[in-house]
């Protein structure tokens, strides 16, 4: 069945960098697109960025030009690259496909900014 295991997540200050990682298996992982959303306390979940199987990209206009999603086709592994981070990035952050007319989510990892 179709797994996503998030990590990277932490405690960092105002303008630091996270790198998380998405580990995915259970499908045909080069075929499909993936990404990344993050949801805080008392919001909405949100797409942060998204990563097609061509590896063509797209961000969240708040995000754009701090993050930079990837993907490892070799290690069927997705990656947020999150700098200049600031504390309204705090949130628990989620993979995710949309596999055969499901969505499948990992179970989050938190990202916390705070001096």
């Amino acid at each position: 069945q179709v797994q996503l295991v998030e990590s990277g997540g932490g405690l960092v200050q105002p303008g630091g960098s996270l790198r998380l990682s998405c580990a995915a298996s259970g499908f045909t992982f080069s075929a499909y697109a993936l990404s990344w959303h993050r949801q805080a306390p008392g919001k909405e979940r949100e797409l942060v960025a998204f990563i097609s199987a061509g590896r063509t990209t797209t961000y969240q206009d708040s995000v754009r030009g701090r993050f930079t999603i990837s993907r490892d086709n070799a290690k069927t592994a997705i990656y947020l690259q999150m700098n200049s981070l600031k504390p309204e990035d705090t949130a628990v952050y989620y993979c995710n496909i949309a596999w055969r007319g499901s969505n499948y989510w990992g179970q989050g990892t938190q990202v916390t900014v705070s001096s």
